[in-house]
């Protein structure tokens, strides 16, 4: 059953959408509106609309795309030549649900004045890490993100939740789940492939409004296709925040003491349709060099994954978010999560609930992944998926990497006094954007090596995180509650 509703029209998949296709839609159902969207240097969702005035203008405007300024859309590229073309990519096409005429919304990417695809575009840094990994390995990379934020609304006092015990609550004791699920059926419509969506831990008050945590789990995709769910992901949210007059936020950090909102990494790797990470035994010799790669470049990764100073503020321990640099089964005190499993005897747990099935015979294996706990609503997704791409493919190649994954894995809570000697031998994760900066310069060479990242746009990230001077910021503003709300508000609408 097609949810979209150019693929249910076409009866075709969206990878299978031509040119033709979307004229073909287009005119059939007398849609008004084309917008043009892309993500400018912000991480935000930008858009350029057009009114459809006939079958020509429309077959231009998808052959050819559209010119914009691109120094206005980054702060890098200089006004003397900072003409750009956006070009739309046709399976992204998907009709806008918040129109109040029939309008199709279509995902761009940027090319130069030479027509080839813009090189310091996250976009195609992406793109050109996920083939070289292609092409050294034989394998795909697929992703999905776990989208937690906040709903800050006007207080309601009726079935109060309990603080801090929001975990998949139900109405009446959250009062915004029609948003949630409101959310999840556009996601579905513009072609974003859905897990499931909850509430979350988080819930408080403070002075005269509610604060409810959610969390929006996709299912594992093709990497390019999942950066651009996350980002259609937020677009909606916003949307619908805006639509229903409450404030939905990304941010890692509303308030100390609350819980923070991340927004978790699953990966998997494939080839031809095999799932690489786990074998009859459990976890493949595979997904361990892949696990020793990640941890060993994610002080660098960071810098692409928790970019502002509050994103610093929720790495901090006892708060279910990671500080060390390790990893574990099942365990959600380490950086990278192996999540439980569906081997084995776990296939039949359906015959002890319903005694009239039968054992279960599917191939559950593709439900594997590893999960990346550090990031947060602030990541620039489309860096953060490339340099997860550059990292696997690190590990795979590195001579001592079944050695490193020995060493850093643990198999209890690192957050507790009793393991605080364990702690003491890991390295830990930054603690600032300037440490995040400093980790991105020291780690420069395994993450230039295959030429996705150049030592300029490196540094230009790097400098851009020194900017906020925030080393030592936590301490600084231990006790300092009105501080603290200043810098929550000025990034609450972070990415």
């Amino acid at each position: 059953m097609f949810v979209n509703k150019i693929e249910a029209y076409l009866n075709k998949k969206c990878e299978e959408f031509t040119r033709e296709d979307l004229v073909k839609f287009i005119i059939d159902n007398d849609i008004h509106l084309l917008n043009f969207r892309y993500v400018g240097g912000d991480g935000r969702l930008k858009a350029l609309s057009f009114v459809i005035t006939s079958a020509k203008q429309v077959n231009q405007l998808l052959s050819s795309g559209e010119r914009v300024d691109g120094s206005s859309l980054f702060s890098y590229i200089e006004a003397s030549s900072s003409d750009l073309y956006v070009v739309p990519q046709y399976k992204t096409a998907f009709v806008n649900p918040f129109e109040e005429v029939p309008t199709i919304d279509i995902l761009c990417q940027y090319f130069d004045n030479n027509g080839n695809p813009l090189a310091s575009a996250p976009f195609y840094m992406m793109q050109k890490a996920h083939q070289i990994l292609q092409k050294k390995t034989g394998m795909t990379l697929e992703a999905m993100g776990e989208i937690e934020f906040y709903v800050k609304a006007k207080k309601n006092d009726e079935y109060p939740a309990n603080d801090q015990k929001g975990y998949h609550e139900s109405a009446p004791f959250i009062k915004h789940d029609f948003i949630l699920k409101e959310a999840i059926r556009y996601i579905a419509e513009c072609g974003g492939k859905i897990k499931y969506a909850h509430s979350e831990v988080g819930n408080f008050k403070n002075g005269d409004y509610d604060y409810e945590q959610y969390e929006i789990e996709l299912l594992p995709t093709y990497l390019e296709d999942a950066a651009n769910t996350i980002i259609l992901t937020k677009w909606i949210l916003r949307m619908l925040g805006y639509k229903y007059g409450v404030t939905i936020s990304f941010a890692p950090k509303i308030t100390v003491g609350k819980a923070g909102s991340g927004m978790h990494i699953h990966l998997r790797l494939m080839k031809n349709g095999k799932n690489m990470l786990i074998n009859k035994k459990g976890l493949s010799t595979t997904a361990r060099k892949m696990i020793a790669g990640i941890l060993s470049l994610s002080p660098a990764l960071t810098a692409f994954g928790n970019t502002i100073p509050t994103s610093y503020l929720r790495l901090v321990p006892h708060q279910e978010a990671p500080t060390t640099i390790c990893w574990g089964d099942r365990n959600r005190s380490v950086l990278i999560r192996v999540p439980l499993g569906w081997l084995g005897k776990a296939n039949q747990m359906i015959t002890k609930v319903n005694p009239l099935d039968k054992p279960g015979v599917e191939n559950l294996s593709e439900k594997q992944t590893i999960e990346f706990r550090c990031p947060d609503g602030s990541a620039n997704v489309y860096l953060l998926f490339a340099g997860i791409a550059v990292a696997t493919l690190h590990g795979l190649e590195m001579k001592n990497a079944l050695e490193v994954a020995e060493d850093l894995y643990v198999n209890v809570n690192i957050h507790k006094e009793e393991n605080k000697d364990k702690c003491k031998q890991l390295n830990h994760l930054p603690a600032s954007c300037v440490e995040s900066a400093d980790a991105l310069m020291k780690l420069s060479s395994p993450l230039t090596r295959y030429g996705v990242f150049t030592e300029g746009i490196l540094s230009a990230i790097s400098n851009q995180l020194r900017q906020f001077d925030d080393k030592g910021l936590s301490e600084k503003l231990y006790g300092k509650n009105d501080e603290i709300a200043e810098l929550v508000e000025k990034y609450l609408h972070i990415g």
